[in-house]
């Protein structure tokens, strides 16, 4: 075991949390987070997929699972899930559940957006605010609440969803000062495009991509250290080139290259 796992361990074992644990980014975390030894609570809604990586992680790492089906757009999610880890140690949060959409604003379908908006946020507040409480209370903990770099500006023809993520990039920023004295870290990671099946259900194009594991190891690697992660090369690259641009002009770029990557 390396020093980053021993750090993760000593810091959050013995249970982890990750929502989104099925595929993409969640499911990197949770190989990452099996490497070092932590117990894993895997919550998606793909039941077979769940037990299968369950199974594969009993076996390749020997640590512990509980799966936990679950759709976080529906509004007794949360509340079973955390009827669920009641028993359990953890020490750990990981909130890689969501999705996107993009094109016009005006053809979107607003049941879908709506769900979008419980998936990517009001789940994620409720999960922060009972295992913040639950953190709080023993004493450390952390939190890893997923981002994107879109959320750093109004993005067109993915406007919602940049919203959400603003949403979530401000509320990490805030907690990581409100919770860092009572020895809960938070951070948000803010990745760039990723290759995690966002793109197919978003109904867009997309060239270069992140592999997620580079997304989870370069949160990993800075949590406790960092209140922002920018993972990997290309996101760094993306964010940057826009840094000393005013707002307005970040917002049109961004917009252009949105609308190019639109089906």
């Amino acid at each position: 075991m390396n020093d980053w796992q021993k750090r993760l361990y000593s810091r959050y074992g013995s249970w982890a949390v990750v929502t989104g644990a099925s595929s993409g980014i969640g499911k990197e975390m949770v190989l990452r987070l099996a490497e070092a030894g932590l117990n894993l609570v895997l919550v998606a809604r793909s039941q077979d997929v769940l037990e299968q990586l369950a199974i594969d992680l009993s076996k390749r790492y020997g640590v512990d699972t509980r799966v936990v089906r679950l759709d976080l757009a529906a509004e007794t999610g949360v509340d079973t899930l955390t009827t669920i880890t009641q028993d359990l140690d953890v020490g750990l949060l990981v909130t890689a559940a969501g999705f996107g959409t993009s094109g016009s604003f005006l053809d979107s379908q607003l049941d879908q957006e709506m769900e979008m908006l419980n998936v990517n946020c009001r789940a994620l507040l409720a999960l922060s605010w009972y295992f913040g409480q639950r953190f709080a209370n023993q004493g450390r903990g952390g939190m890893v609440l997923i981002s994107s770099i879109l959320g750093f500006q109004g993005t067109p023809f993915a406007a919602h969803y940049a919203a959400t993520k603003a949403y979530v990039q401000t509320l990490a920023e805030a907690l990581n000062v409100e919770l860092a004295p009572k020895g809960v870290d938070v951070i948000a990671s803010a990745p760039g495009p990723t290759n995690s099946g966002f793109a197919e259900r978003a109904g867009m194009k997309m060239g270069q991509m992140l592999h997620p594991r580079e997304v989870a190891q370069g949160t990993l690697d800075v949590l406790g250290r960092k209140s922002l992660v920018l993972p990997g090369l290309l996101t760094k690259l993306l964010t940057y080139l826009l840094v000393p641009l005013p707002r307005w002009a970040r917002v049109r770029i961004m917009g252009s290259v949105m609308k190019s990557m639109t089906h």
